[in-house]
C-alpha cells in the first residue's frame, strides 16, 4: 500500500473525508467531512483568518454572495477565458486534458487506466494555441484503449445555474469559480464602511465551484472546494515590495503551524506562465507524494486590473483618493490565495508518520501510526482516559472532561486497554493523552502523554491549565 492510500484509508476510517455521494457510487470530484475532518478544517480556517485578519489592524472580512451577477464574470475574463483544452475518446468516452496529454507524450508516458492528471489549469487558450495543439494531437490514439479523439475544443469550467422561476438566457448565472471577485466588487463598500485607508486589504474564506475535467489525487483538486484569499491594496510603484513582503509571510505561515520546511518551497512563475493580467506571481509549493512539488498556495501582483475592469464595466468610479498626497489612482492588488482543501491534505500528508516502537515498548505494537499535527490544527486537543473501569476514576475523569470542553475539542475514552485508547488518539493527531489512575486518588495529580516524544509527565490538577494553555494555545 503507498502513502496516498493510507492516507485515504486513514482519512476515511478515522473520520476525516469521506467520498462524496459514496451511499449512491459516489460522485468524482466532491467529498465529505466528516466529524474528525471538519473540526481540523475549522481550525485551518480559524489559523488563517487570525494571522491574516484578527491580528492585523489593516485588514478587513467578507462574506460574499456565491451566485453573482453574470456580469461579474463577464468583467474578470471568465465567462470567455476560464476554460481549458479538453479532447475526448470517440471509444470509450475517456476525457483528456490536450495540454497535458502532449506534456505526456513528450515524456513519453502516456497516462494509464487508473491514472488521472492533474497539473494546474490554465486559462483559455488562443484560436491559434487550439489550432497547434490539434496538429501536435494529429494521429494520437487514446491512451487508454486506443480509439481515435475527438478535435480540441474550450471547455468553460464554471458551473452554470438559472435565477428565478424560466431558465433561459436573461435568467443564467454561475457559481462562483473563486472567491476574489466577491471582494473586487465590495472594494467601494467596505473602503467606507471600514474607513480603511491604502494599504489596506480585504479577506474572504468561502467556496468555490469549477468543473474540472480532471479531479483527482484525493483533495488536491475538487469541482467544490473552498477558498482563504486575501486582496491587499497598495499603491502603485509600492506593489514589488509589498508582494515580496506576503511571499515571505505566506511560506512563514505554514512553517509555523508545522509543516516541514524541507517539504515547503517558492517557486517564481517564469514570464510565459503569467496570467494575462499578472506584474507577477510566485507559488508555495509542498512536495505532495505524487509528483512532488506542486501549487500549495499562489501569491499574485495582479496590477490594477481588476479594479480597472470593474469599473470600466460598471461605469463606477474604484479609484482611490489619498487625502495626504492628493493622488488619485486605481490600486494595485496583492493577492495570495490559497485552498483549505489542498492546505488540508498538506497537513494531514505532512503529519503521517509510521514508527518502529522500543522493543520494550509493548503499549504500542510493532509500529506506531500517528499524526504530529500542530496543537492548533489538530482537531482534538486533548483526550481525558480513565486508566480503567473505576467508578471513582471515571467521575474524576468525567469532571476534567467538562472543565475542558469548553475550552478546546477534547474527547474522552474508557474502551479497551489504555495501550489501544493511546493508539486510536495517535492516529488522530491528539497532542496530549491525560490519564486519570488510582494514584490520582491520593496525590491529586494525572499522567500527561505527549505523542510526538511518548513522554509521560506527572502534573498536579491544579497546575493543568496553565500548563495545558501553554502546550495547546
Amino acid at each position: 500500500m503507498d502513502l496516498m492510500e493510507k492516507i485515504t484509508s486513514l482519512a476515511k476510517r478515522r473520520g476525516f473525508v469521506y467520498p462524496g455521494s459514496e451511499l449512491y457510487s459516489g460522485l468524482g470530484g466532491t467529498w465529505d467531512y466528516g466529524p474528525l475532518g471538519v473540526e481540523m478544517k475549522n481550525n485551518i480556517k480559524k489559523a488563517w483568518w487570525k494571522a491574516t485578519v484578527q491580528e492585523r489592524s489593516e485588514v478587513a472580512g467578507l462574506d460574499s454572495a456565491i451566485i453573482l451577477s453574470p456580469k461579474v464574470w463577464e468583467a474578470s475574463g471568465h465567462v470567455s477565458q476560464f476554460t481549458d483544452p479538453m479532447v475526448d475518446c470517440k471509444k470509450c468516452k475517456k476525457r483528456y486534458r490536450a495540454d497535458h496529454l502532449i506534456e505526456e507524450i513528450e515524456k513519453k508516458k502516456l497516462p494509464s487506466r487508473d491514472e488521472e492528471v492533474v497539473e494546474e489549469h490554465a486559462l483559455a487558450a488562443h484560436p491559434e494555441v487550439v489550432k497547434d495543439l490539434n496538429e501536435k494531437l494529429r494521429g494520437v490514439k487514446c491512451p487508454n484503449c486506443g480509439g481515435d479523439l475527438t478535435s480540441v475544443r474550450q471547455f468553460n469550467l464554471m458551473f452554470k445555474t438559472y435565477v428565478g422561476p424560466v431558465e433561459d438566457a436573461s435568467s443564467l448565472a454561475y457559481l462562483r469559480p473563486e472567491t476574489a471577485q466577491g471582494i473586487f466588487i465590495n472594494f467601494s463598500n467596505v473602503l467606507a464602511s471600514s474607513r480603511q485607508k491604502i494599504p489596506f486589504g480585504i479577506a474572504q474564506i468561502g467556496k468555490a465551484f469549477r468543473n474540472e475535467v480532471t479531479p483527482g489525487n484525493f483533495l488536491f483538486r475538487s469541482r467544490e472546494f473552498e477558498q482563504m484569499e486575501l486582496e491587499f491594496f497598495v499603491k502603485p510603484g509600492s506593489d514589488k515590495e509589498w508582494f515580496n513582503y506576503w511571499r515571505k509571510v505566506r511560506f512563514d505561515w505554514f512553517a509555523r503551524h508545522g509543516i516541514r520546511q524541507e517539504n515547503l518551497r517558492l517557486r517564481d512563475h517564469e514570464k510565459d506562465e503569467l496570467s494575462h493580467y499578472a506584474k507577477a506571481a510566485t507559488d508555495v509549493e509542498y512536495n505532495f507524494p505524487f509528483g512532488g512539488f506542486k501549487e500549495l498556495e499562489g501569491i499574485a501582483n495582479r496590477g490594477d486590473f481588476d479594479l480597472g475592469q470593474h469599473g470600466q464595466f460598471s461605469g463606477r468610479d474604484l479609484s482611490y483618493f489619498d487625502e495626504q498626497t492628493k493622488e488619485k489612482f486605481v490600486p494595485y492588488v496583492i493577492e495570495p490565495s490559497v485552498g483549505v482543501d489542498r492546505a488540508f491534505l498538506a497537513f494531514f500528508v505532512d503529519a503521517y508518520r509510521e514508527e518502529k516502537a522500543p522493543a520494550a515498548n509493548k503499549e504500542e505494537g510493532e509500529t506506531r501510526v500517528f499524526l504530529a499535527l500542530d496543537p492548533k490544527i489538530a482537531p482534538v486537543k486533548l483526550a481525558i482516559l480513565p486508566l480503567v473501569k473505576d467508578e471513582e476514576l471515571i467521575k474524576v475523569a468525567k469532571d476534567l472532561y467538562q472543565r475542558y470542553q469548553s475550552i478546546w475539542f477534547v474527547a474522552y475514552d474508557e474502551v479497551a486497554s489504555i495501550g489501544r485508547r493511546y493508539r486510536r488518539q495517535d492516529e488522530i493527531g491528539t497532542p496530549y493523552c491525560l490519564t486519570v489512575d488510582f494514584e490520582t486518588l491520593k496525590d491529586n495529580a494525572v499522567t500527561l502523554r505527549d505523542r510526538d516524544q511518548m513522554t509521560q509527565d506527572r502534573i498536579k490538577i491544579e497546575e493543568l491549565d496553565n500548563y495545558l494553555m501553554t502546550k495547546i494555545c
